[in-house]
């Protein structure tokens, strides 16, 4: 609900479990609010800055511009804190004044090439300064069933003369003390997302990417939480961005005891100019907020995904159970060979094969054929029909592997297109796992890949699409660019991407798509609004996938991260762990199999099917349940995640003992957020425990028989 007191000049913005409010003073779009539900008459400008040192600007109302709480804080009048947007005139002027000029409420609000949260309505409130020539329009949209607020700003030139945008951020979010902790997921190819916590400093702190992704080393997602705030109490405000490309998010603790948090697209060798009544968008940013704990802030993100980013037709449905051929074949396998995988599939409860890298091209190795999205006929030479036919008299689905925007220079794609391939004048383009990106910001470059991938879809039976991408830009440059932007290339080569997905994802509606990148480094809520799912990590190591589920989870949903077994010893560690754990691990998410099924034992076989019926009858609590955190595997010795139904009627606690110890202490695993007033039954061992009991003392768990990677998984139904 969106509210304007025009009195007192406040807007107040209210969601579930959440107010939002802010105010004009003085012409400045001033912060009043962000938190827990409370009186919205009562009057917040009370609480703004008191006068500052002498030599600090001060507005008419004796505050310093360094004070205040902004809404949109911009450079050169007086705050000398992070600013969100920095402008340049043609005579290298950088001081702009935005003042508050209108508002309005618009419906079904959009973004320009870029995606963004589906919500009921949206406040755009303007701020201009004729000196400068720009107005800036900030959109703040509202949910009714989760606690956040979208965000993101639309820039235009009102002057004359040319203008350059030198920082663009998304948002910023001033809170008026700095007694919190800063939460920020880091990592690196398999090892994706580990969370780091840290005091938050005087001065700023910042995490990016300069990768033209969103990267596995940091996630464009941070959240403040307070100091002794814990997984089940405390005030946490997270903020994520909706986009794929080079970002920044920053934190300053200022000196005044005020904390900031903003972030956006990353302003490292970026620019943007706009010639008079152009107009630039940024990309959405989401601030969420809990007072209960820093999980309350996860599942905050997790309905904010399920519900308002996840495309709708697949966020909540029943996922494909996949057995992929990589691990079993990697590039060396034919017709036979296939085959033997999809037999042993038969009866499984997998439902969908997925053939991956290698059926094109002259592709029998990564030093060939990426871009030529044509059959391999020398390794398939009756093309894909004999492996659909296969999987569908096998009762199976047929799923394939592309990397659209990648191209190796052994390729008749690149022999044709040389000057297709991203490159910089006068260097050797870099390879890596030697091939080169393609230059998506140029539009006959994304109308062939289109046509390609279209092509192959159109002329097979595919049920399932696995979009990969294995190398991050180099030599950032687009001959094809303005000569004025082209320290915008990062961002544009988003706006491409994001037009390849609509153009390939929307016009297949009935083909899933899974992303992926090397893993998991693009794994952010930009792709999250093509890709009901993304590969989480390539080690599938149920020891490290603890880790990594773990961290993910702080701002995306379990159903978001695709999760297999396979085999051991582990292809990326070397690691064995009980096959029954990396199946535990691996329903934790969308699952599958990363295997040569044919070459199983046959006690490991004989599970897979008692497996996947166990997971179809719990699935709709890795799509639409609540997950509580219940044991850190980073601060103890134990993994341990409890998925609650919605109408809390039922549960499923997972429960991986890392490193089993002599005589080791059993830990407490409260399971919180059941109804405490139901009595719950363990269906593995009959026993009943009221919610109450279960929130304070646990399950009793058999822990000293448990051995490395053991996994203990409990189901409880309300009596």
């Amino acid at each position: 609900m969106i509210c304007f007191d025009e009195k007192s000049a406040t807007f107040t913005l209210t969601s579930k479990g959440a107010v939002y409010s802010m105010g004009v003073t003085d012409g400045v779009l001033e912060h009043r609010y962000f938190g827990a539900p409370i009186h919205c008459d009562d009057d917040l400008s009370l609480f703004r800055g008191e006068a500052a040192a002498s030599f600090e600007a001060r507005l008419p109302g004796t505050v310093s511009q360094n004070q205040i709480l902004s809404e949109a804080p911009a450079y050169g009048r007086g705050d000398f804190r992070e600013p969100m947007l920095v402008f340049r005139g043609e005579a290298g002027e950088t001081t702009v004044d935005l003042k508050y000029a209108g508002h309005r409420i618009v419906s079904d609000h959009e973004l320009d090439g870029m995606p963004s949260c589906r919500g009921k309505e949206t406040l755009a409130v303007t701020l201009s300064d004729p000196v400068r020539g720009v107005s800036v329009e900030l959109f703040y949209t509202v949910f009714d069933d989760v606690p956040a607020i979208a965000r993101s700003a639309r820039i235009t030139n009102t002057g004359e003369g040319k203008l350059k945008i030198v920082r663009a951020y998304s948002a910023a979010l001033d809170l008026p003390d700095n007694g919190y902790d800063l939460i920020t997921l880091y990592g690196a190819w398999t090892r994706e997302r580990m969370p780091e916590r840290t005091p938050v400093r005087h001065g700023v702190t910042s995490v990016d990417a300069k990768r033209v992704s969103s990267s596995a080393a940091q996630n464009p997602f941070a959240a403040l939480v307070e100091k002794n705030a814990t997984e089940t109490a405390g005030r946490a405000y997270g903020m994520a961005l909706v986009y794929s490309s080079s970002w920044k998010i920053s934190c300053e603790g200022a000196q005044n005891g005020t904390v900031r948090l903003l972030g956006g697209i990353n302003d490292f060798a970026f620019s943007k100019t706009l010639a008079p009544g152009e107009t630039f968008d940024t990309p959405e940013a989401v601030f969420a907020f809990s007072s209960d704990g820093i999980g309350g802030l996860s599942r905050a993100f997790h309905d904010l995904v399920r519900e308002h980013i996840a495309p709708p037709a697949f966020a909540k449905t029943p996922r494909p159970i996949v057995v992929n051929n990589w691990e079993a074949t990697y590039f060396d396998f034919d017709y036979g060979r296939l085959f033997s995988i999809i037999d042993a599939a038969e009866g499984t409860g997998i439902d969908t094969f997925v053939l991956d890298d290698g059926w094109f091209g002259a592709r029998n190795d990564d030093s060939a054929g990426l871009g030529d999205w044509t059959v391999n006929l020398n390794k398939l030479p009756e093309g894909l029909t004999p492996i659909i036919e296969r999987c569908h008299a096998r009762g199976l689905k047929f799923g394939l592997w592309f990397e659209p925007e990648m191209v190796n220079p052994n390729s008749d794609l690149y022999r044709a297109h040389p000057d297709w391939a991203i490159s910089c004048p006068g260097y050797e383009p870099l390879l890596s796992r030697r091939q080169l990106v393609l230059d998506i910001t140029r539009p006959e470059v994304r109308d062939h890949i289109v046509s390609a991938v279209n092509r192959v879809l159109k002329e097979n039976a595919i049920d399932y699409v696995k979009w990969d991408s294995n190398r991050n830009v180099t030599e950032l440059f687009s001959d094809a660019a303005d000569e004025n932007d082209r320290e915008c290339f990062a961002h544009e080569y988003a706006l491409g991407l994001y037009d390849l997905f609509r153009r390939i994802i929307f016009a297949n509606p009935g083909v899933f798509f899974e992303g992926c990148s090397g893993g998991g480094a693009r794994f952010d809520l930009g792709m999250l609004a093509y890709f009901p799912q993304i590969w989480t990590s390539d080690d599938t190591d149920a020891g490290m996938r603890c880790l990594i589920q773990y961290g993910t989870s702080y701002a995306y949903p379990p159903s978001t991260g695709s999760c297999h077994v396979s085999v051991c010893p582990n292809h990326q560690n070397g690691r064995t762990t009980p096959f029954a754990t990396r199946c535990a691990v691996a329903h934790l998410g969308p699952t599958g199999y990363e295997l040569d099924l044919s070459k199983l034992p046959p006690e490991e076989r004989a599970q897979i099917r008692e497996q996947n019926e166990r997971y179809r009858r719990d699935e709709d609590l890795v799509l639409s349940g609540d997950l509580y955190r219940v044991a850190d595997p980073f601060a103890g010795n134990a993994f341990g995640f409890l998925l609650v139904a919605k109408d809390k009627t039922k549960a499923a606690f997972t429960l991986v003992k890392l490193l089993n110890e002599t005589n080791s202490e059993r830990p407490v695993v409260p399971l919180p957020g059941l109804d405490p007033a139901a009595a719950y039954r363990v269906e593995e061992t009959g026993a009943v425990f009221h919610g109450d009991t279960l929130a304070a003392v646990g399950l009793p768990l058999e822990w000293k028989k448990m051995r490395d990677f053991d996994a203990a998984v409990c189901h409880l139904t309300r009596v």
